[in-house]
Formats: C-alpha cells, sequence, structure tokens
C-alpha cells in the first residue's frame, strides 16, 4: 500500500479547526493527522506552510468539467438532472455515476419526476440503487404540491435529500430579470423577488408535514432566508445554497445587457445581496456551490431576454468564496464546511473533512496567489463568466482524489 505524508502544513478541517502538522494518507485513505511518523518507503510531500484541507464537493451542476474542477480544487460534484438524456432511469444514472473516475466523482441527482415534467414521479428507488445521491426538481420549480408531497415521502423513506428549485412558476416563467429599478430601466421581462419565497413558504410545509430532507439548492432573497431560519428553529429538516455570483453581484451587473450576469435565479437587489452575505454569516446558508452551467456563444450571443442562463463557476469557486474570508464574514475553516464538508452530509457522503479513515480527497492551497479570471483561458467548455477579467486570490496548488495526484 503507497503511502504519502503531508509535512509542514496548514491543517483545514471543516470539523477540526484550523492547525499545524502532517497528514498521512495510506491507499486512497487519510490514516493519520498532527504530529506523524513517516513509515518506511513513505512518499513526503512539503507542503512549506501552504494550507491542506478537503477537496470541495460542487453541490448541484449542470455540466461535467474534469478541467475546470482539477483548476478549482473540486473532486466530486453533485450532477442535476438537467441531461440529456434527463437523469430519470437507472441506466442513465448509473453512466453518469462512473462518467468522471477516477479523477472526478460524480454523484447523480436523479430526476424527481419524468423527463423532469414536475407530473410524473420517476422510478426514485430504482434510481437511488443505480446511484443517485439525492434527487432533484431540476432549472425548475414542481408546481403540482401533490406531486411535489409524494417525491418528498419517496424521498424521505429511501433517506434521500429532494434538492429543489425555488422559484414560482406563475411569476417566474418567461421572465429574465428581478423586477426592480435595473429591469424596469432596461425593459427587460421581469419577476417580483416574492417568486422565492412563495415557492420556499409551499416546499417548507410539504417538508415538515412529511418529515423529509430538503435542500433548496440556490435562496438568494431576504424574505426566503427569514423562512429558511424560522424553519429551521422548527426543527424543519432544511437546507439551502447559493452561489459566489449571488453573494458578489447585484441586478446592477447587468445594466448594459451584459448576458454572462443572466441567471437562473437573476441577480437581486443590493438589500437582497446584503441579506444574503449576512445568511452565510449567521449560518443560514449552508453551502456555497458554483452553479457550474457553462453556455457557448451560441447561447450567450444574443439579445439579453433570448440568451440562456448560467454561468461557468467551477474554476472560481473557491477563489471568490475566500473573499468571504478575507472580508472577515467566515473563518477559513468554516468556508469549508460550506465547500465540502455540508455538501458531503447533503449528499450521504463520508467526505468532506480530514479526519482517519475518510477519502483522501484532498488540495494544497495558496489562497494568497493572485490571478486574474479569463474567459478566454477557462477550462470549461465555455468560458461565460460574469467575473470576466476581475482580479482575484487563491489558487489551487495541487488536488488529490483518493490519495492520487489529479
Amino acid at each position: 500500500m503507497s503511502s504519502i505524508l503531508f509535512r509542514n502544513a496548514k491543517l483545514v478541517c471543516p470539523e477540526g479547526g484550523i492547525s499545524g502538522g502532517d497528514l498521512l494518507v495510506q491507499g486512497d485513505t487519510i490514516a493519520a493527522v498532527g504530529q506523524v511518523d513517516a513509515p518506511a518507503d513513505t512518499e513526503i510531500v512539503d507542503v512549506a506552510g501552504k494550507v491542506l484541507a478537503p477537496a470541495l464537493i460542487d453541490l448541484g451542476v449542470f455540466a461535467v468539467d474534469k478541467g475546470a474542477c482539477r483548476f478549482g480544487g473540486i473532486a466530486r460534484v453533485g450532477l442535476m438532472p438537467d441531461q440529456s438524456p434527463v437523469l430519470d432511469d437507472p441506466g442513465i444514472v448509473r453512466r453518469a455515476a462512473v462518467s468522471g473516475k477516477p479523477q472526478l466523482w460524480v454523484h447523480p441527482l436523479a430526476a424527481a419526476t419524468q423527463g423532469l415534467n414536475g407530473e410524473d414521479l420517476a422510478e426514485i428507488a430504482i434510481n437511488a440503487s443505480a446511484g443517485a445521491r439525492a434527487i432533484a426538481t431540476g432549472r425548475r420549480w414542481i408546481a403540482n404540491a401533490g406531486t411535489m408531497r409524494k417525491a418528498l415521502l419517496y424521498a424521505r423513506d429511501l433517506n434521500l435529500t429532494v434538492v429543489a428549485h425555488a422559484e414560482d412558476g406563475g411569476l417566474a416563467d418567461g421572465t429574465v430579470a428581478t423586477a426592480g429599478e435595473t429591469a424596469a430601466r432596461l425593459g427587460l421581462p421581469s419577476a417580483p423577488s416574492i417568486a422565492e419565497p412563495l415557492a420556499i413558504a409551499r416546499d417548507l410545509m410539504l417538508a415538515e408535514e412529511t418529515g423529509a430532507k430538503l435542500h433548496f439548492r440556490q435562496v438568494t432573497t431576504a424574505a426566503g432566508f427569514d423562512l429558511i431560519r424560522a424553519a429551521k428553529r422548527r426543527g424543519v429538516q432544511v437546507t439551502c445554497g447559493i452561489t459566489p455570483a449571488h453573494l458578489l453581484l447585484s441586478d446592477i451587473a447587468v445594466s448594459d445587457f451584459r448576458t454572462f450576469a443572466r441567471l437562473s435565479p437573476p441577480l437581486r437587489d443590493e438589500s437582497d445581496r446584503q441579506a444574503a452575505l449576512a445568511a452565510v454569516a449567521d449560518g443560514t446558508i449552508d453551502v456555497i456551490a458554483s452553479g457550474h452551467d457553462p453556455r457557448g456563444p451560441e447561447a450567450k450571443r444574443l439579445p439579453f431576454a433570448d440568451a440562456e442562463p448560467g454561468m461557468a463557476g467551477a474554476e472560481t469557486l473557491l477563489a471568490l468564496s475566500l473573499t468571504l474570508v478575507r472580508d472577515e464574514k467566515l473563518s477559513l475553516d468554516r468556508l469549508f464546511a460550506l465547500l465540502a464538508a455540508n455538501p458531503a452530509k447533503i449528499l450521504g457522503l463520508e467526505s468532506g473533512a480530514l479526519k482517519p479513515g475518510l477519502p483522501a480527497d484532498l488540495i494544497v492551497l495558496d489562497p494568497e496567489t493572485p490571478w486574474v479570471i479569463d474567459a478566454r483561458k477557462m477550462n470549461a467548455r465555455a468560458g461565460n463568466t460574469p467575473f470576466d477579467r476581475l482580479p482575484t486570490q487563491g489558487r489551487v496548488l495541487q488536488l488529490y482524489k483518493g490519495g492520487t495526484l489529479v
């Protein structure tokens, strides 16, 4: 069995905090953490004071881009069911689950309904046995409350989480922006931000009644965060996520009809953005994810209302999230809870921390290395990012998947 000893590291563990020391990997597993004596024939990696942390688990990507994940320090992704074909069949789920190995582990989120039609339940139990780690409603909200309740019940009995999209379709369908000054000035079809808390309120009531586990992939409004906080206090098994874009940008970013800032859900006003930062700080938000959904020129070089929503986010997820640490919104170990440990828990994975017995999915990180985000040089299948040309800090120097350098 091969062994690697990482020496002189700044160990950042979501569960154990920040400390100096060593970490021993034997085979594909973390064997020891702290002051460790190297067994014979052990490969020594001197980290020289850099950060050694769990590799990222990106919950809710729409595309598998190995190069982008390698650059961003991502070892595992939760793949949304919105694929071609839709992840609603055990054979398709099984193929998705092995599609990235060995460099990247893909954990499929199977469709809650057949073809993501929002009406007829998919074969949830069979898809779970084929490798699905959760079930998801996809890019759209399930309008039929009866269907959503059935999905939650099935998921509860299988100990799976339902990953939901939080926008009331009756208000949001056909719109491309958040109603407000920016959308009005640009003449964009828009929906009031209340579309999000309306959807959240209904699904929270159903989750509370059924006892199911519910994760909102993105929550972006002050009213939505208030509902999540209240539900958590009542003991509802609910978690929620957000992307760096919704933490760092407001709807002002679309003022020049810039389609790289056309996202789903759309960017919100500044008061909602500030509420999102507060929700990160107080623990309401459980996950920061990339929302990786790269779109090529044929989908983005169009009038704003005709462009497809989505951004390439895997490569910039960690660097942009480190902004929260520099701004003292989060500690570094708490950030890795949102980027690794919490996504692992939602997906039912034994991963996301620096603990003996867990998979050796690791990154060596220099959080101070400066670089400039350049859409033209991204490893993703398309480089559409609203952060193009933004100077940032934090580079992954090495990524290990199961103890093997990627």
